[in-house]
């Protein structure tokens, strides 16, 4: 007599808590570039992805590392690095020619206000088209900082970084050999 088992082990991402499949199956039938936006405790990743048959291809990268160059002092992984990231990340995509795309959150949880949607709010004031809900977006208050220069007594010139990242010229990637 042969046992015959129903239990079917999780692919590898799964099982490590990494990767949703089926939401990334419904990312993927949009045929956009998805807006990938990965917070971690001290810093914020932005990145324009596009989906090969042979892997994933990332077309644009940014991290809140980078804001140091226009003169953010904050800390890189509140709300307001997170706009900053999506702001220059959707910066550099519109100057490669990127005009759309999706928001892709992975596994955090959509909250309202939560510093994901904030770098989207970023990225949709670079010109990018992503779809969503105006509800979603954190107060301009909150990206501005407008808590932390109140609690902290210093001022950290979130205006004035948003304008040298709009002001810079950003070019297209040369494609390689």
């Amino acid at each position: 007599m042969s046992h015959t088992t129903t239990y079917k082990t999780k692919r590898r991402r799964r099982a490590e808590g990494r990767t949703d499949y089926s939401k990334r199956l419904n990312l993927l039938k949009s045929e956009k570039p998805r807006l990938s936006v990965r917070i971690s405790n001290n810093k914020v990743i932005a990145q324009i992805i596009k989906y090969e048959r042979i892997g994933d291809q990332t077309l644009v990268n940014t991290t809140s590392l980078e804001l140091k160059k226009f003169g953010y002092i904050g800390h890189r992984g509140n709300a307001c690095a997170a706009y900053l990231t999506g702001l220059l990340c959707g910066k550099k995509a519109v100057a490669r020619g990127i005009k759309e795309a999706v928001l892709d959150i992975g596994l955090h949880t959509p909250v309202s206000g939560s510093n994901v949607f904030a770098a989207l709010k970023g990225a949709v004031e670079a010109g990018l088209i992503i779809p969503h809900d105006k509800k979603v977006m954190p107060s301009d208050d909150r990206v501005l900082g407008k808590s932390i220069n109140d609690y902290r007594k210093i001022d950290l010139k979130i205006a004035e970084v948003k304008e040298k990242i709009l002001s810079e010229k950003h070019e297209p990637k040369k494609p390689k050999k």
